[in-house]
């Protein structure tokens, strides 16, 4: 069975990525490079579960629960390398249908227990995500390695959102009722 692991994590709007790349470099944030990423949201009922695909082959099924709030939140989530993610989606969707694909290029940065991600998410626009993984420290601890470094990034309050893309994409495509 793939460990549940868990992470502190805030998404926020953003008018200017290269800003915010240049506070995490100055900050001292190494760039891991640039990810082409897939997701294939299914609909499942106790967790939000994703089948991921790199577009070079490799793909990944993660499962995650976490509250929708504008502010710092845990996430616990598993993760499980996928061999055949067309034939995996494909069961799934027959099981359990699908809620909505997410489509982004992600430019990611590391920083001590926390991965910054530079997002530009196609039918959305940019986002800044963090995630810090609480592992050796605790979950106050890895709170506090966010909120430095959310600060750090200017990350406005206001420009925080409480959703995944996916509910942001099925938002904007769903008429107001």
């Amino acid at each position: 069975m793939t460990p549940t692991r868990r992470n502190i994590e805030l998404k926020a709007r953003c008018s200017d990525l290269d800003a915010v790349r240049r506070s995490a470099e100055a900050l001292g944030a190494r760039d891991a490079g640039v990810l082409h990423q897939r997701d294939t949201f299914f609909a499942a009922h106790r967790a939000r579960l994703k089948l991921r695909e790199f577009g070079d082959g490799r793909a990944e099924l993660i499962s995650y629960i976490r509250p929708d709030t504008a502010q710092a939140r845990g996430s616990d989530y598993a993760i499980g390398p996928v061999a055949h993610a067309e034939q995996l989606a494909a069961v799934l969707t027959h099981a359990l249908g699908t809620s909505g694909i997410v489509v982004k290029t992600r430019h990611l940065l590391l920083y001590r227990h926390t991965r910054i991600h530079l997002d530009e998410v196609a039918g959305l626009g940019r986002f800044v995500e963090l995630e810090t993984v609480v592992d050796e420290q605790s979950d106050a601890e890895a709170r506090a390695e966010l909120d430095a470094v959310a600060t750090a990034l200017a990350i406005a309050p206001e420009d925080i959102e409480a959703v995944p893309y996916v509910e942001l994409l099925a938002r904007r495509i769903t008429p107001a009722g």
